[in-house]
């Protein structure tokens, strides 16, 4: 059994510039929590900076894309026995003080898996604190509808990559995602589990670096991608399986 019962993994990807800020944050945040990085083949120092500022690294031969990075996390914690889990991205978005009110959460067994939303509101933030562009309005704007239909009730940012989970949530998690939106077929596949997933209101800060996955093209294609996924769930879990 690990030393502590908490661990936060971090899928990473050529983020040697902006690892440190976040692996010291946590650290300074969450001293008994473990720190896992999913290295997903990075081609610079990024499992280097990792083991430098004291987290455990898992690196993959070959780049496997963020749905291989974001299952290994979630199988990691599970075989190594730990109770909590959590996931935060390696470019900066993601405070250190919201991951751990999505921990106490869950700790608290007021759910099973707790995600932190940009676009919900509650604990005094605005809906409207994020001000996007007509286009990326427009994309999340269809994504919510879309995750309202098929779940029965609204979520506003389903794409989130911050999240807290218990030890139930973690195998659920960890199986192999075959769509292009592995955060919205882990929502549906913990609904079909019968988890119970709380969505709450966050502040997230500017990515340090790269860009929205919401913009232009990109847009169109994470919106078919997530359309997608809810439409042929069912038929993406038989060919997983």
């Amino acid at each position: 059994m690990p030393e502590h019962d908490t661990v936060v993994f971090i899928p990473a990807w050529n983020e040697e510039q902006n690892l440190p800020a976040v692996l010291d944050e946590l650290a300074a945040g969450l001293p008994d929590a473990d720190v896992l990085v999913i290295d997903d083949g990075s081609t610079d120092g990024t499992a280097d900076v990792a083991r430098a500022h004291g987290a455990d690294v898992v690196s993959f031969g070959e780049n496997r894309g963020l749905r291989a990075g974001i299952a290994a996390g979630y199988r990691e914690a599970h075989e190594r026995g730990y109770a909590l889990c959590g996931r935060v991205d390696a470019d900066g978005q993601h405070p250190v003080e919201e991951l751990c009110r999505l921990l106490e959460l869950v700790r608290s067994d007021a759910c099973d898996v707790a995600v932190g939303s940009r676009f919900a509101t509650g604990d005094g933030l605005h809906p409207d604190r994020y001000e996007p562009s007509a286009s990326r309005k427009l994309g999340i704007g269809l994504l919510q509808k879309a995750m309202h239909v098929r779940l029965g009730r609204p979520f506003h940012d389903p794409t989130s990559g911050m999240a807290a989970v218990n030890r139930s949530a973690m195998p659920v998690m960890a199986e192999p995602y075959a769509s292009g939106a592995p955060e919205v077929e882990a929502l549906l596949r913990l609904e079909a589990a019968g988890l119970r997933v709380e969505e709450v209101a966050v502040h997230m800060r500017e990515r340090a670096g790269g860009h929205s996955k919401l913009r232009g093209s990109k847009a169109v294609k994470l919106v078919l991608t997530v359309v997608g996924t809810l439409l042929f769930f069912g038929w993406l879990r038989r060919r997983r399986a």
